[in-house]
């Protein structure tokens, strides 16, 4: 491909050398070390990363700068934000929305640069996250509307609502870099709460359109933005005991050792999206076409690059010999392309060290008696390595146990349904599965047993996050709180109230205040 190819709208033509950040509600010069950010898509007859723009390598001083801005934001919650009324909280983020889409254009264009999303989802996750802060935003109304009443048991009166919890330090994923960040850091602002945002390692110019829009939607303090490692950012804030909430989609390994610099962890509240290794089960009396149709979406829906995606599939013995020939077939007629091209499912892979730590999957499988199954399975090119299906495997082989996270599918057969129950009993993993059949005297009993087992079960069909109104969490290593529109206002808030027994004298305060509209908290307003 050359850069002449690329159709206009999409052609990058002006480098984003990124050099601000938000601390305080200014958006500060920097003027220190920087990181060139790449694109593993190649505008050059011969392959080479297309230089993008750059990044501040922000150090420690800036992430206490940001630190002190969200503190005195929040001002033990006696700042503004925290106190606001629901309402002008609402407002802010309306004021925030409206700004953001007005960049999707650019937005979407920088998802299929860096991180080599396509057109269509990357459309998609924009105009997703733009529902889901409109739903968000509904959410809120309700359950305000919810709390806007008193109640009264035993000669005590009660107003309760929901309040903030303190300062977010928010780490977002790098492969829903917008939607998946948005889904922590949204819930966590509109409940009262003042935030730190880094980004994650790919996918951060495209937060650059917003800069701005954030900088004038929300008091000063409330959102600050930092580019730079976790390392020297998230450590030394988490470190000071000052960070209420640890908000991250990512890896475990990443949320043990930031929970454990926290001085006060019985303080520390997490909210936490993490790996998943789900699998799919395709019983005897599975639609075949169905199945395929589904575990395809599952496994390889962005390159299998996603916490939810399918990453091991369990065939019936008696239907494998079929569902392989099919499945197959038509793994080996995906379209690889770039992410703006017609038609492109499989698309280059974000990471430069990607295809070869796929290929070490491959090869330590086979070395242990696997093979290939699929034609084009392990073919390379200098930014993508093509979807492998790998058969048999077994529990000696990395693939079985790693969260591969990218374009490589192992297959397990089973005669008896015990052995994929045990298998998940065994795992550390239990957010959800896929389950293929018809039988309901078969399902039924099974789906009593996986319930217990990961949080959602999907029914003929892929493994998914949406609708963004459903709970989306996991048992074990998968995922610690609830995301969804509903459960994140929860999980980023408490329940508080205010109490005063039932007399003469209480009365006349709280209706004066009612009637006074003197106090943010105590208020029967009825929001539309």
């Amino acid at each position: 491909m050359d850069f002449h190819s690329i159709p206009d709208v999409f052609k990058i033509k002006q480098l984003i050398h990124q050099k601000k950040y938000l601390v305080g509600g200014a958006l500060k010069d920097w003027n220190g070390p920087t990181s060139e950010v790449f694109s593993t898509i190649s505008t050059t007859p011969d392959y080479a990363p297309t230089l993008l723009g750059s990044i501040p390598l922000l150090e420690k001083e800036q992430a206490m700068e940001a630190l002190e801005a969200a503190s005195i934001a929040y001002n033990k919650g006696q700042g503004l934000w925290p106190t606001m009324k629901v309402a002008d909280r609402i407002s802010c983020m309306e004021k925030f929305v409206t700004q953001m889409k007005t960049k999707r254009t650019e937005v979407v264009k920088y998802l299929m640069w860096e991180i080599g999303k396509n057109l269509k989802d990357s459309e998609k996750e924009f105009d997703r996250t733009v529902d889901y802060i409109y739903d968000t935003i509904d959410d809120y109304k309700q359950l305000d509307r919810t709390s806007a009443k008193f109640h009264k048991h035993s000669g005590v009166y009660a107003h309760i609502r929901r309040g903030p919890l303190g300062v977010v330090l928010c780490l977002g994923p790098y492969n829903y870099p917008l939607n998946e960040t948005f889904a922590l850091l949204i819930p966590a602002l509109i409940m009262g709460n003042t935030t730190i945002f880094k980004p994650a390692k790919l996918g951060v110019l495209l937060l650059t359109p917003l800069m701005e829009a954030f900088q004038n939607s929300f008091p000063k303090g409330v959102v600050n933005i930092l580019f730079g490692r976790g390392r020297t950012l998230a450590s030394p804030i988490m470190e000071t005991g000052k960070i209420d909430v640890l908000a991250l989609i990512g890896h475990s390994n990443s949320a043990n050792a930031l929970q454990n610099t926290h001085p006060k962890k019985n303080r520390l509240r997490i909210v936490l999206g993490l790996e998943a290794k789900n699998p799919a089960i395709v019983l005897p009396d599975a639609d075949l076409d169905l199945a395929v149709k589904e575990c395809i979406t599952g496994t390889l829906s962005f390159n299998g690059q996603r916490c939810t995606a399918l990453k091991i599939l369990y065939i019936h013995e008696s239907i494998f010999e079929a569902f392989r020939d099919k499945f197959c077939t038509e793994v080996d007629a995906l379209n690889f392309g770039n992410p703006w091209e017609e038609g492109a499912m499989l698309t280059p892979l974000p990471e430069p060290n990607k295809p070869d730590y796929i290929q070490g999957l491959i090869d330590d499988a086979i070395s242990k008696g696997a093979k290939v199954l699929n034609r084009k399975g392990g073919q390379r090119t200098e930014n993508y390595i093509y979807p492998s299906v790998i058969y048999p495997v077994d529990k000696s082989m990395n693939v079985y146990h790693e969260e591969q996270f990218g374009p490589v599918i192992p297959i397990m057969t089973f005669s008896d349904i015990q052995k994929p129950l045990d298998d998940m009993a065994e795992s550390n993993y239990g957010q959800q599965v896929s389950v293929f059949g018809k039988d309901t005297k078969t399902l039924a009993p099974l789906i009593d047993s996986l319930v217990n087992l990961v949080c959602r079960v999907n029914l003929n069909s892929s493994c998914q996050r949406g609708p963004d109104v459903f709970p989306f969490t996991g048992r074990k290593d998968s995922a610690f709180s609830t995301l969804s529109v509903r459960d994140a206002l929860r999980s980023f808030s408490i329940r508080t109230f205010v109490a005063a027994k039932d007399n003469p004298y209480n009365s006349e305060i709280l209706k004066e205040m009612l009637e006074e509209k003197q106090s943010n908290f105590i208020s029967t307003d009825y929001l539309l």
